[in-house]
């Protein structure tokens, strides 16, 4: 590419594809070392204490199946972003595996909804996205968040194949996500999870992916999904703690008739890939989902993914 001087380039349009490169160049420039972000503890529970939960807090989150509601902070905008997650879910997994004080990465950050929980826990937290309008959506919800504390929340515009570059080894102490599911959106919807005339609504045939850059995992058939999902994986696994968690929230999907398992396909990657499996819980849908259409009746008994998911809970194996 042509070097141009300073007053040429503010003048000069880029296409579209520079201009994405342009924008993922001055955000690592802008973080040309690595982030300056606390991770120590600071509660004081013992060492050995996974979390700072109570005797009667830690008994709540032995259920193996979870409900949430939303709240008014919630994104539920679809146009904002597709898919997002309550606030309550990130805070209760934060709070299950970490300490006051240590830092949480999100490697698909999206809304933001991740950071956002991790400043009501008192954690630092980094945020990773290759969109940069969800970057900037992610820090305007910080900005309304961070009337106090002391911690910090980052959000940055970059491929997760690049988090490496950011943080030292062994810093992070939980890995939460709610990462694109394969091509699942990548279709036009036909939101069969309605009832009759609910269906036609202002989502109905149209396509809600996160975007078609062809790195985007939304893009992906889940053989490539599931591969790339490891390699980014494995990448990350040195920057988490030892016995510090990763936690996945991933539904299944049906595509032309069969069931498409994406839980079980990150489950045998990420054991590949040095994770250890410790959990499986359930998030019961079933209380923020309406008026649920009919699947299948009366011949073909399919389970609706929009009333349950997986969060798939798997650990870095201390060191012998």
């Amino acid at each position: 590419m042509q070097k141009l001087s300073k007053t040429k380039k503010k003048n000069y349009k880029y296409p579209k594809e520079v201009k994405e490169y342009l924008t993922i160049r001055e955000t690592q420039t802008e973080y040309s070392q690595k982030i300056d972000i606390p991770f120590h503890r600071t509660c004081d529970c013992k060492p050995t204490h996974i979390n700072c939960q109570t005797p009667k807090e830690w008994i709540k989150s032995q259920l193996g199946v979870w409900q949430f509601n939303y709240e008014k902070r919630d994104v539920r905008d679809k146009t904002l972003h597709p898919a997002t997650f309550p606030i309550s879910l990130a805070r209760k997994v934060i709070e299950l595996f970490s300490h006051r004080g240590e830092i949480i990465l999100d490697p698909f950050v999206g809304s933001g909804t991740t950071l956002v929980a991790a400043a009501d826990c008192g954690r630092n937290a980094i945020g990773f996205d290759l969109k940069k309008e969800y970057i900037d959506l992610c820090r305007r919800r910080l900005s309304q968040n961070m009337l106090f504390g002391n911690t910090k929340q980052i959000a940055i515009s970059d491929d997760a194949c690049n988090i490496p570059a950011y943080l030292d080894e062994g810093t992070v102490k939980l890995f939460f996500t709610s990462p694109p599911y394969a091509n699942l959106l990548n279709r036009a919807r036909k939101n069969k999870s309605r009832r009759g005339d609910e269906r036609k609504n202002n989502q109905f045939l149209k396509v809600e992916q996160y975007s078609q850059d062809p790195r985007d995992l939304g893009t992906m058939d889940l053989e490539k999904y599931t591969k790339e999902m490891g390699d980014i994986y494995e990448r990350l696994l040195p920057l988490l703690h030892p016995k510090g968690h990763c936690v996945i929230n991933v539904p299944d999907m049906w595509w032309e008739n069969k069931r498409i398992t994406i839980h079980i396909a990150l489950v045998e990657e990420l054991r590949k890939r040095g994770y250890e499996l410790r959990n499986i819980i359930i998030w019961d849908r079933t209380n923020i989902v309406n008026r649920i259409g009919i699947f299948g009746w009366p011949s073909n008994y399919i389970t609706m993914g929009t009333t349950f998911e997986y969060l798939l809970d798997f650990w870095r194996p201390p060191t012998k």
